[in-house]
């Protein structure tokens, strides 16, 4: 079967780098801090999941070493914050580059709500939230060793907030939440269309 092929290094001939746009959707990852002087920030970043279940793991990657990541260093905590289409426009305001030390989740009219076990504060409006300890700050390399200005932070989630309104039965309520996610090039997002159940296949051994 013929494809579309390029190397990433040689570049890929497009009018736009596909790579963003076929990694898609992306969770976002809004990720609140303080520095070691108590000020908070709060930042989107596109490259964000879950590392791990059990104990339960995330992480998000910056290009840069930004006011999350140099928070995150100093002060071994973060919080991620739910981004959801209500809060897409604020969401979208605290990826502002302001000056260092200005509070980001002030300059888009964001009420803070406090955390239980980490410093940081959460987004009193956000469906959900987790609290994090930093676990593991990775500097990245590429296939060369070249050593990069790329960051990945992960952090063991230590406390987790629900709005009860999002509870169905004791299940969270995913659609209902409307998260955002990045699908594709500097403008795109989406939103849930909708769900459907799919359980992993069960094997039976052979019998004798």
């Amino acid at each position: 079967m013929n494809s579309y092929f390029y190397e990433p290094r040689a570049g890929h001939g497009l009018p736009h780098d596909p790579f963003k746009a076929i990694l898609a959707p992306r969770p976002v990852g809004w990720i609140s801090t303080i520095d070691d002087r108590g000020r908070v920030n709060l930042a989107p970043y596109s490259f964000f999941g879950g590392m791990n279940s059990n104990p339960p793991m995330i992480g998000f990657a910056s290009e840069g070493y930004k006011d999350s990541v140099r928070n995150a260093e100093a002060t071994r905590e973060f919080v991620y914050n739910l981004a959801t289409r209500p809060l897409a426009e604020a969401m979208n305001q605290t990826s502002a580059a302001l000056p260092h030390g200005e509070d980001e989740m002030a300059f888009a009219g964001l009420a803070a709500a406090p955390s239980r076990m980490v410093r940081p504060p959460r987004v009193a409006a956000t469906p959900a939230a987790l609290e994090c300890k930093v676990v593991q700050i990775v500097r990245l390399n590429d296939v060369d060793g070249k050593v990069l200005n790329s960051h990945l932070i992960i952090g063991q989630v230590v406390g987790v907030h629900i709005d009860p309104a999002y509870l169905k039965d004791g299940i969270f309520d995913t659609l209902a939440a409307q998260p955002i996610s990045r699908c594709g090039y500097r403008g795109d997002y989406g939103i849930l269309g909708g769900m459907f159940e799919m359980l992993r296949p069960v094997v039976t051994p052979p019998a004798g």
